[in-house]
């Protein structure tokens, strides 16, 4: 069975050339990683592999420690992006439902540290608020470490673990980590109203994270039979829940089950999803596999990006080169979606923004719609699986479109402002 240790006895098993794989998110040993810095002194090239950590750890985030600690994270959070300049920290590319499988293939991970709840009578112990690679990597670790936590909802799902597959408990006392809700502003409110005018009761939904998500959940408050199958399961849906709008009813696979890889939001949601039949938190390997999505008759992929070409390739992660969240599962989740029966796509954006001038304390309002993305952008979804594109000016069906439509359309939702600019910019570059 597991021993108990405290947490110095688990920085202590870290050894020179360890490689660390923290839980997902709200998942992630807090106290360990709150403390990992202290061990500088006496170790040397560790690697800690992490996915949108949510608190600003002194290993990750100050330069004094850049030359003991790499840090590698297949979804950048703001700390990670202030602390990037140190040289120490860089992205790992992935599709979300293959990150833990490839990366292990790549990289056996010595050490996993991660929270779960107090084992129930059989000795099984819940990981919590996230399974997207946490069950992988400890099947994998040489090491495994567990804060277990009494805070932590007991979720259901495939994330429980015996105690006898555990090496380390470590007994911690905090609050489970939080997402306050986003209000949506007048902007993500059209955006998810023009969403909601394509969405029919009984369809099943995915929803990423932000204003714009949270807008398209208050819009489908009067639906009825939603399903879900989403990558992230977030306080908008318990709403939805609460509100009558899901019930799950006509989903074709895991009927009346809200089906999800990881959990984030608010204490009311941690509180709905504790011990809760109704919610499932399956292997993120299974639950964002786009064949697997794909089963889901009239799925829905909601996500949002950060500018979007032209043509209709989609930067959803970088600002040029600039790594500034992740791709995450958007590929999976649009790509599956439109494998379902009468699946669709849905990709998100404010047709403008305000952009800092190089050299200046001024901010100019800059078109989100593009003639081409910024030198070294990553497109997170290519053209060829871009479906309906939104902005609050209107709805772009990209599906099956030649260059010359899907510019037509593109420059139709873009602000009005900058409509004359593309369309010339768009005959400059033979598109028009």
């Amino acid at each position: 069975m597991a021993k108990n240790i405290t947490i110095q006895d688990a920085l202590d098993l870290v050894k020179d050339g360890d490689h660390i794989v923290a839980g997902m998110a709200a998942s992630e040993g807090r106290e360990f990683f709150m403390h990992l810095h202290e061990i500088h002194h006496r170790v040397s090239n560790i690697t800690i592999d992490n996915c949108l950590p949510l608190y600003p750890y002194e290993f990750m985030t100050n330069s004094q420690y850049k030359d003991i600690f790499t840090v590698n994270s297949w979804f950048f959070s703001g700390d990670l992006r202030k602390a990037f300049k140190h040289g120490n920290i860089s992205f790992i590319p992935n599709q979300l439902h293959f990150a833990g499988q490839k990366r292990a293939e790549h990289m056996k991970p010595n050490i996993y540290i991660g929270n779960a709840t107090p084992p129930d009578k059989h000795g099984f112990v819940s990981l919590s608020l996230s399974n997207v690679y946490e069950k992988h990597m400890i099947a994998k670790a040489d090491t495994v470490i567990l804060e277990i936590n009494p805070n932590l909802p007991r979720t259901l799902g495939d994330l429980e673990v015996h105690e006898s597959d555990i090496d380390y408990v470590v007994n911690v006392d905090y609050p489970a980590p939080e997402l306050p809700d986003t209000i949506p502003n007048e902007k993500d409110s059209k955006i998810g109203q023009h969403i909601a005018n394509y969405i029919q009761d009984g369809d099943t939904i995915q929803l990423g994270i932000g204003g714009i998500p949270n807008a398209v959940a208050l819009a489908l408050m009067d639906k009825k039979d939603l399903g879900v199958h989403t990558e992230m399961l977030t306080t908008g849906f318990m709403k939805l829940y609460k509100n009558g709008a899901i019930s799950g009813k006509k989903k074709s696979l895991h009927k009346g089950k809200m089906v999800a890889a990881f959990a984030l939001g608010t204490k009311e949601l941690y509180e709905f999803i504790d011990d809760n039949p109704a919610v499932m938190l399956l292997d993120g390997n299974y639950v964002n596999d786009p064949m697997i999505i794909g089963q889901n008759d009239n799925q829905v992929s909601i996500n949002t990006t950060i500018e979007v070409d032209l043509t209709g390739q989609c930067c959803s992660e970088s600002i040029g080169t600039m790594q500034f969240s992740g791709t995450g599962g958007q590929t999976d989740t649009a790509t599956g979606a439109q494998r379902a029966k009468n699946g669709r796509s849905f990709i998100a954006l404010y047709s403008t923004a305000m952009i800092r001038v190089p050299g200046k304390d001024e901010r100019v309002e800059t078109s989100k719609i593009v003639p081409t993305l910024k030198p070294g952008a990553i497109v997170s979804l290519s053209r060829n699986d871009v479906d309906y594109v939104v902005t609050e000016y209107g709805v772009a069906h990209l599906r099956g479109t030649s260059v010359k439509e899907r510019v037509e359309r593109l420059i139709e939702i873009a602000h009005p402002k900058f409509q004359n600019d593309l369309r010339k910019a768009a005959e400059e570059l033979g598109y028009l």
